[in-house]
């Protein structure tokens, strides 16, 4: 058994393309950057996955701005499916936790990767980037996740200075 500290990733999808992957938790997967197999490379079984969805369709103008799920990434490698019409992704198994979508509008001042609240969208460009578990616990609190399903302690209040 692999002992390391996990990784938390957040996951960018259209809210559709999200809800699909965790329609039946207990076989779930994760699919980023469409489909390519170097970012889930990244990834290892026991690590955090928040998906984030910008909007409710790929590419469409329909917003959201909401986290949809949340769950850990399951052991073995990435694998190919093929999707049709000659377009093979990459995914790897997740298994999905119980939670509600959560907006990310009333977390952006406490999200640790938020920089700059004027630009606070910009990491999700890159479709797959790590975060704090101070940040993951923030994500995980706001859709109603069992803390401990994700082995994480309960934030301890910050001292303000």
């Amino acid at each position: 058994m692999d002992n390391s500290v996990p990784t938390n990733w957040i996951a960018v999808a259209s809210a559709q393309h999200a809800r699909l992957r965790c329609r039946e938790p207990a076989k779930g997967f994760m699919q980023v950057c469409h489909g390519k197999i170097a970012p889930l490379k990244r990834v290892a079984p026991g690590d955090r996955v928040a998906y984030y969805a910008p909007a409710m369709t790929m590419g469409g103008k329909d917003r959201l701005q909401s986290f949809v799920s949340l769950g850990i990434v399951q052991p073995g490698q990435p694998y190919a499916c093929n999707m049709g019409g000659g377009f093979v992704s990459y995914r790897r198994d997740v298994r999905y936790l119980p939670a509600r979508e959560a907006p990310i509008a009333p977390l952006l001042d406490d999200l640790d990767f938020v920089e700059d609240r004027s630009r606070w969208g910009y990491r999700f460009r890159f479709g797959l980037f790590k975060v704090s578990d101070h940040d993951m616990r923030l994500i995980a609190q706001a859709m109603t996740v069992d803390l401990a399903q994700l082995g994480l302690e309960p934030a301890m209040p910050r001292l303000s200075s």
